[in-house]
């Protein structure tokens, strides 16, 4: 009875604990924190997405138990943002289902169509649960480049070819989080070639479809024909609407796995409260002046961030898309590793930010910075920082010590 669960000893230490414990601890003692190292929305949700969800609490039948696949107006919603935002049309009846936000939905697809030993291609660095959900289903993950572009699809080739058994599935998010990079519609194209050839499921996670800042607006891998003979996309309302916390998410495209996700779900959930299911109508189909709003937010805030690094000493490169800089550590600090630099950042500079290394061992090296303070707040944060490099030796540049987000990842040990 002393030994730990099978499942539970597959999972590594949480490696953000011990920058969270040292975050806590400071606020106990009343210092100011300013806390850039969760991708948690703070701006506030649009008005007349909070107003229908009112309008909908005062209505009693709606406090009855939902529709664990979304009720068929959100369906219909999403149908028809697809086809609006990327010329895709889908099928609100088998191919689109309602989710409990993205990361619910990842999981659970995983555990439907994973059996115990199946190699599963995961970016390294990636969102957590790109790698553990298929682990905690039981699967064995191989890491792949993160960038897309022809590493990542060399990879692929080599996965194929030397894993056995041969890799089931496949996990790409663009924009990505933590790296912040983007893929074109070209690069979707050899994917979906490539995992139609060698029958591989794709699942893209696009959280981040509305949040960029250029000329190159995210595709969505189902706009490329055939895409949907082998693969799924998850979607969000948590950072479009800045609606976190409502839980709200969207799986759409091959029918089978959305069939697959479907059944398992129905044993699990009942579905989002029906309120919120009915105010994620009124985000999806109302009026989309707060997305550009939301956006725009974003994107002066990543100037006032990279500006103030910048004139730090710290060279981060500046995102195109999500709301994060991934950002390699400063040379002079390379030894502490990413977990013993986000420790010493929060306790010198009263800067809170997420060690690399808990998005995968090829994140060691870097720190995940998030667009989640006001302007005001960055700007002190960027004091703060440069106080606190020119008291550890001045404020050299690193432009030479990291390798540019638009190209290969740095070696790693």
């Amino acid at each position: 009875m002393t030994e730990e669960f099978h499942r539970i000893r597959r999972l590594p230490p949480y490696v953000f604990a011990e920058v969270n414990k040292a975050k806590a601890q400071a606020r106990a003692r009343g210092e100011d924190i300013i806390d850039l190292g969760m991708g948690n929305p703070d701006t506030p949700t649009p008005p007349h997405i909070v107003q229908k969800l009112v309008e909908t609490v005062a209505d009693p039948r709606a406090h009855r138990y939902s529709v664990s696949r979304g009720i068929p107006g959100l369906r219909r919603a999403l149908a028809g943002y697809y086809e609006r935002r990327f010329n895709v049309k889908l099928d609100p009846e088998t191919e689109v289902i309602a989710t409990l936000g993205s990361k619910e939905g990842l999981a659970n697809l995983a555990s439907a169509i994973t059996s115990p030993g199946d190699t599963i291609l995961v970016p390294n660095p990636s969102y957590p649960i790109h790698q553990f959900g298929f682990i905690i289903a039981g699967a064995s993950v191989r890491s792949i480049p993160a960038t897309p572009d022809d590493e990542m699809l060399e990879a692929l080739d080599r996965a194929v070819r030397h894993s056995v058994p041969k890799p089931t599935a496949l996990i790409v998010n663009f924009p990505s989080n933590p790296t912040a990079y983007l893929a074109d519609l070209d690069f979707y194209r050899k994917l979906v070639a490539f995992a139609r050839k060698h029958e591989i499921w794709i699942l893209s996670d696009l959280a981040y479809a509305e949040i960029y800042f250029g000329d190159n607006v995210p595709p969505s891998i189902l706009e490329v024909p055939g895409a949907k003979d082998i693969a799924v996309e998850f979607t969000s309302l948590s950072k479009t609407y800045s609606m976190a916390g409502w839980r709200m998410g969207f799986a759409a495209g091959n029918p089978k796995l959305i069939s697959a996700l479907t059944r398992i779900k129905s044993y699990l959930d009942y579905g989002a409260f029906t309120p919120i299911q009915v105010a994620a109508v009124a985000a999806l189909s109302g009026p989309q002046d707060c997305v550009a709003e939301i956006r725009d937010i974003y994107r002066k805030r990543r100037d006032v961030l990279i500006q103030g690094l910048h004139a730090a000493g710290w060279d981060v490169p500046s995102p195109e898309g999500s709301m994060f800089a991934w950002a390699p550590i400063p040379q002079r600090f390379r030894e502490l590793g990413s977990v013993g630099f986000s420790k010493l950042l929060l306790k010198e500079a009263g800067v809170a930010v997420a060690p690399g290394l808990g998005f995968g061992e090829h994140g060691e090296g870097f720190v995940r910075i998030g667009l989640v303070e006001n302007t005001q707040r960055l700007r002190q944060a960027c004091r703060s920082i440069r106080h606190f490099m020119t008291e550890h030796g001045g404020t050299t540049s690193t432009t030479q010590q990291a390798a540019p987000l638009s190209g290969k990842q740095p070696a790693h040990s």
